[in-house]
């Protein structure tokens, strides 16, 4: 399995502890980096770990605020120096989603909502390759060979030492959806099965029945870090990417996720349901 320690939680531990450091000394991230000569754009992207800070930044940060524990400043250029290094994901251009695959590779807890496709960490290559086929703009043959490969290399996390505990909530509608057509989906549906004899997968759907839910124009992921990294919600759609990381947000999603899984059938009652439903697609049924 690729590297786990990942440099994008490590830029966004830095900033986590670069955030407290400030807000001890009573500053605004604009007096903060009028002090720097930063640019607020720039410490603020350190802040929030989607810049890469410098040894100079740190020794500057470190001097600003006071630091002068040898021990706390080795930690700071540690963290600083590691979220420089390169992911294994960096080396397929994702853009703004390599900052999530980042953040999945360090996580110890996944919990994930879905109301229309199966998750990519439990596609197959045939429903993925699908589901890249459809996209607009339109993807080349290539470029779908790569996204391929990024999302099967993915899917290791669930079998590694240490896995992350992954919880998914689906929606019924996810396993009528003919994505690539009754063969496709019988064995996708057989995929979902066998991964959740994993011991740290847990798999439940929300029938049709169960009606309205808070999240049903949703579909998000919350992941959680051991130490200080603090957890984050990641919501995505047509219009990109938002991360939520506020202490009322996390509330919120905990929240709904919570009541999706009240709403939801048990975990046994879900896998009956997907293998009924798994069994109709290869004979033919609607």
């Amino acid at each position: 399995m690729p590297e786990v320690r990942s440099p994008t939680v490590r830029r966004r531990e830095l900033g986590t502890l670069l955030r407290k450091l400030r807000t001890q000394k009573g500053l605004t991230v604009e007096q903060a980096a009028e002090r720097l000569m930063f640019s607020m754009s720039k410490l603020s992207r350190i802040e929030t770990g989607h810049g890469v800070a410098t040894p100079r930044d740190i020794r500057d940060l470190c001097e600003l605020y006071e630091v002068t524990g040898e021990a706390e400043r080795e930690r700071l250029m540690s963290l600083a120096r590691e979220g420089k290094q390169q992911g294994w994901w960096q080396s397929y251009e994702l853009n703004q989603f390599a900052d999530y695959v980042g953040l999945e590779a360090a996580a110890v807890s996944i919990r994930r909502y879905q109301s229309t496709v199966i998750p990519g960490l439990l596609q197959t290559r045939d429903y993925a390759r699908i589901v890249h086929e459809v996209m607009i703009p339109k993807l080349t043959p290539e470029r779908i060979d790569e996204f391929i490969e990024v999302r099967m290399t993915r899917q290791r996390l669930l079998t590694q030492d240490p896995a992350p505990r992954f919880w998914m909530v689906l929606d019924e509608a996810v396993l009528y959806r003919m994505v690539g057509g009754r063969q496709v989906m019988s064995a996708q549906l057989d995929r979902l099965i066998e991964v959740t004899d994993l011991p740290n997968v847990t798999m439940q759907i929300i029938p049709y029945e169960a009606g309205a839910h808070p999240a049903m124009d949703s579909t998000f992921s919350m992941l959680d870090f051991d130490g200080s990294v603090p957890s984050v919600v990641y919501v995505e759609g047509l219009v990109g990417w938002i991360y939520v990381d506020s202490p009322q947000d996390l509330a919120r999603y905990q929240q709904v996720f919570e009541h999706l899984c009240a709403m939801a059938l048990a975990p046994h009652e879900s896998i009956e349901l997907v293998a009924r439903v798994g069994a109709q697609h290869r004979a033919g049924q609607p």
